[in-house]
C-alpha cells in the first residue's frame, strides 16, 4: 500500500511540473496554482504538499535551465578572455530570464538567501568566471556573483511588460556592464 502511495505522489508530482511549466510559460510568475491544481488533476493541498511555496513552485520549474547556465558558466570557466567569458554568461542569464517566464522570479531573493536553490546554483558557477575577472582586472574585486544575480533580476523584472523585453534588459545589462567595469567599457 505505501508502494502504491508513493508511486502515486511521483506520478502526482511529474503531472503538477508538467502543468505548472505550461502555466508559468504562460502566466509567468503569477501562474494560479488552483487552476495548476485543476488541470493537473489534484486538489490544491496536493500542489502545496509538493510545493510549498510559489517560489519553490518556480524554483522547480526553472531546475532545468538553471542546469543549462551552470553548465554554460562551467564551459566558459577556461576561455582566455575572462572578461568576455563572464559577460557571455552574464548575457546568457539575461537572455534565459527573459524568454522563460518565472526565471527571474525563482531567482528573486524572497527574505532568506541561504533557501534560495536557484540562486545559489547560480552564484556558485559564476564563481569561477568572477575570480579570473578579478584576478585580470575585468571586474572590480567588490562585485560578487549575488550582486550580478540581483541586478539581472532588477532588469528582467522591471522590463518584462515593456513592448520588446528582450530588447530593452539587453540594452539596460549593457549600461549595468559600463557601470561595472573598472575603466567603464562594455
Amino acid at each position: 500500500m505505501a508502494e502504491q502511495q508513493r508511486a502515486d505522489a511521483r506520478r502526482n508530482y511529474a503531472r503538477i511540473l508538467a502543468v505548472a511549466e505550461a502555466e508559468v510559460s504562460a502566466h509567468g510568475a503569477n501562474a494560479s496554482l488552483e487552476q495548476i491544481a485543476r488541470v493537473a488533476g489534484v486538489g490544491s493541498a496536493t500542489v502545496r504538499r509538493h510545493f510549498p511555496t510559489r517560489h519553490a513552485l518556480l524554483a522547480a520549474v526553472s531546475h532545468e535551465r538553471i542546469e543549462a547556465l551552470c553548465a554554460r558558466a562551467h564551459e566558459l570557466a577556461d576561455e582566455t578572455d575572462s572578461r568576455q567569458a563572464l559577460l557571455a554568461w552574464l548575457a546568457d542569464v539575461v537572455s534565459y530570464s527573459v524568454a522563460a517566464r518565472g526565471l527571474a522570479a525563482a531567482l528573486a531573493y524572497d527574505g532568506d538567501v541561504h533557501r534560495n536553490s536557484c540562486s545559489a546554483a547560480l552564484e556558485e558557477a559564476a564563481d569561477p568566471l568572477l575570480r579570473n575577472a578579478i584576478r585580470d582586472g575585468a571586474l572590480a574585486e567588490e562585485v560578487a556573483a549575488v550582486d550580478l544575480i540581483t541586478l539581472i533580476v532588477g532588469i528582467v523584472l522591471a522590463t518584462e511588460h515593456f513592448p520588446d523585453p528582450a530588447a530593452e534588459a539587453r540594452r539596460l545589462f549593457g549600461l549595468v556592464v559600463a557601470g561595472l567595469s573598472p575603466d567603464g567599457r562594455r
